[in-house]
């Protein structure tokens, strides 16, 4: 079984100053690295094996000359040359390109953070759990588009899987391994976004600018858009049939505006367990760092009596249909969710440059999960090739459709 459903049963040794654990961090630079960096960078418990970015340089060099590692990677292979150079004397190996990407993840760290945006970040994933390490995992691609793949990988190489959402991290600081059959469902949270009170006429205005600016997280422009259409929760949704030993109806969504209770397990007895805290993702980060134990963090502090009430209620999903579509994907099953992903990466990424409206998303991601049904057969139980496939014919079908439709400044 894989460790991530039964972690107890394997519980590794906390690092020391003495025998500090060794991390690899795929993705440095984006938001998730960077915090992953500061907490690294501040616990003298930790050696840093290996750093990879896509395209940020500069900030890669900056961390690599904070951090020492042995090993660098930029993805952009234009970029190999800046790189080299900024490290040459500081017994730092630099390479570049996809290759080096995964090469980064089978490096000897103990510890790795998957952290790397979009299908791009799948392959390293998999290098680092092939080889049975302790992969934290913040990107959603692996489990949403390759889940049957990655668990069954873990299962053999006998890696640990520890979730970095702040919801799936929740779950798992509360959830009972040794007795699942006592747990009746689970409640993933949501702030319901910018949106949350709009009307779809509103809705059909909304541009980028507006639907970037999430009420309680600091994230980038896509998963703020993905949280903006719910689009975040339902493919959270998804990750979180993979990761817990429960059927998708047990799986629920509840609309959390404050954003303090993060996620809720609830017993077959009546009892709620709830994990709270501020929404600052140093504290999921750090709890997967130092798992088993926990690291003190100097994150701010909740503030019960000052918050005053907490207010939960149920999603809309005539507003917000990318819920259904993604519960839709799941009970498909095969290659549908990764078909599911790729579209509303391409869709968001078509909103975000003015070429459809905000609604248009979710209608992308409908219409082609309909066409793919047909083309790429989302029946087939993954393998890698398969992801990948599916992946690239999803964004061709999701670009094809969108050609279609008006241009943002066109919505009524």
């Amino acid at each position: 079984m894989n460790r991530m459903l039964d972690p107890l049963t394997s519980r590794t040794p906390a690092a020391s100053s003495e025998q500090p654990r060794s991390v690899t961090i795929l993705g440095a630079t984006g938001s998730v690295g960077q915090s992953t960096v500061s907490l690294v960078q501040n616990n003298p418990c930790y050696r840093v094996e290996a750093l990879t970015a896509q395209s940020n340089a500069t900030r890669l060099i900056e961390q690599a000359l904070a951090l020492h590692p042995q090993f660098v990677a930029i993805g952009d292979e234009h970029l190999y040359g800046q790189v080299k150079q900024a490290l040459s004397g500081k017994g730092i190996e630099v390479a570049a390109g996809t290759a080096a990407m995964v090469e980064a993840a089978t490096r000897p760290a103990e510890w790795v953070m998957g952290a790397i945006v979009g299908i791009a970040g799948l392959a390293p994933i998999l290098a680092a759990v092939r080889r049975g390490a302790i992969v934290a995992i913040a990107n959603k691609e692996p489990l949403v588009s390759a889940g049957p793949l990655v668990l069954a990988e873990a299962r053999r190489a006998g890696a640990t899987l520890l979730p970095v959402d702040s919801e799936h991290n929740a779950i798992f600081q509360v959830f009972d391994f040794d007795r699942p059959e006592a747990i009746e469902k689970i409640v993933l949270t949501a702030s319901g976004g910018p949106y949350r009170t709009t009307s779809r006429e509103l809705m059909a205005r909304a541009t980028p600018a507006e639907a970037v600016r999430h009420p309680n997280w600091s994230m980038g422009a896509k998963i703020s858009i993905d949280s903006a259409t719910l689009m975040n929760k339902g493919l959270e949704l998804i990750e979180a049939a993979r990761l817990f030993p429960l059927a998708e109806s047990q799986i629920e969504i509840l609309i959390h505006p404050q954003s303090v209770i993060h996620s809720m397990v609830a017993y077959v007895d009546g009892s709620f367990l709830a994990q709270l805290g501020t929404p600052d993702m140093r504290t999921p980060i750090a709890y997967c760092l130092a798992w088993p134990d926990r690291l003190r963090v100097e994150a701010p502090r909740l503030d019960l009596a000052k918050l005053g009430s907490l207010s939960f209620e149920q999603p809309d999903h005539e507003r917000f249909p990318a819920l259904n579509l993604a519960r839709a994907a799941l009970k498909r099953g095969g290659l549908a969710p990764c078909v599911l992903n790729a579209a509303n990466e391409a869709a968001v990424q078509g909103f975000i440059d003015g070429r459809i409206g905000f609604l248009d998303i979710a209608e992308t991601v409908e219409r082609t999960l309909h066409a793919a049904d047909n083309q790429i057969g989302v029946s087939e139980v993954p393998d890698l090739d398969s992801v990948v496939h599916a992946d690239l014919e999803a964004r061709r079908l999701a670009h094809g459709i969108m050609s279609g439709m008006k241009p943002s400044s066109d919505a009524t």
